[in-house]
C-alpha cells in the first residue's frame, strides 16, 4: 500500500496534511504520536470512513481513493477500529459471522472460525454469551477476532490497547505478533503505548498535528533521542 500527500479536514481543520507513507506486502508498519495527532483518521481514510480531500490511497498497485468503504473491504482490507465497536446485542458468535461478510471470505469461514478460536479460547467458551455483556479484553479479543474472519491481507489495528490493564495488553500484543508471524500478514497498527508498538513492527512512523515528522526502522526509532524524549521518557 502506498499514501502519498494526503490530506483530510474536519469542519475546515487540517487532520492530516501531506501524509506520505508505505507499507510493503507482509510487512508490520506502526503508527505512534501523541492524542489528536490523526492516527484514527489515517486509518479512517485507508478503510473509507474518513474522506480524503486531497492525495492518493493505492492498494495492490490500484488507487483506492474513489471506493466505498464496502468496496475497500472486498478488496481485502479489514479494519479494527479504536473502542473495540462490538455489536452489544449480538452473540459472540453472530458477531464473529459478520466478519466473514466478504465473498471471497464465505468460503472458507469455518476454517477461519476455527483459527480464530484456537488463538483465542475464551471466545469459545462465549460463544453463545452476548457480546455487550463481555469484559474489555474479551471485546478486544473479539473484535480482532471479527477482522480475522475477513480473512484479510492487509489489517487496520486502531489502539488495541485502549482502556485494557497491563496483563491483558501483554496478551493481546502478544496475539497480534503470532497473528503476524503464523500469517505473514500486513499489518497496520496505530498505538500509543509506543515502547510495546515499535517492538512489534518492522518499521514506524510518528504522527504529530497531522504530519508525519519522523520514520525508519523499529531500532533506529527506538534509539531516536526525539522519540525518547518524547515517549519514552528518556
Amino acid at each position: 500500500m502506498t499514501i502519498a500527500s494526503l490530506g483530510v479536514s474536519y469542519d475546515g481543520l487540517r487532520a492530516l496534511v501531506e501524509v506520505s507513507l508505505e507499507v510493503g506486502d507482509g510487512e508490520f508498519v506502526t503508527i505512534v504520536g501523541p492524542n489528536g495527532a490523526g492516527k484514527t483518521t489515517l486509518l479512517k481514510a485507508i478503510s473509507g470512513t474518513a474522506r480524503a480531500v486531497a492525495g492518493h490511497v493505492a492498494y495492490q498497485g490500484r488507487d483506492i481513493g474513489g471506493l466505498r468503504a464496502s468496496e475497500r473491504a472486498a478488496l481485502g482490507i479489514a479494519h479494527v477500529p479504536e473502542g473495540r465497536r462490538v455489536f452489544p446485542s449480538l452473540t459472540v458468535m453472530e458477531n464473529l459471522e459478520l466478519g466473514s461478510y466478504r465473498r471471497a471470505a464465505r468460503a472458507g469461514r469455518a476454517r477461519a472460525l476455527d483459527e480464530v478460536l484456537a488463538l483465542f479460547p475464551i471466545l469459545r467458551d462465549r460463544r453463545r454469551q452476548l457480546a455487550g455483556s463481555l469484559s474489555g479484553g474479551e471485546q478486544q479479543m473479539l473484535a480482532l477476532g471479527r477482522g480475522l474472519m475477513a480473512q484479510p491481507d492487509l489489517l487496520l489495528l486502531d489502539e488495541p490497547s485502549q482502556g485494557l490493564g497491563p496483563r491483558i495488553v501483554e496478551q493481546i500484543f502478544e496475539t497480534i505478533d503470532r497473528i503476524r508471524r503464523e500469517r505473514r500478514l500486513t499489518i497496520l497498527l496505530v498505538e500509543q503505548r509506543v515502547v510495546e508498538a515499535l517492538e512489534l513492527c518492522d518499521r514506524g512512523y510518528v504522527l504529530e498535528t497531522g504530519r508525519v515528522v519522523l520514520d525508519g526502522p523499529r531500532e533506529a526509532l527506538l534509539a531516536d533521542a526525539r522519540v525518547q524524549r518524547a515517549y519514552l521518557g528518556a
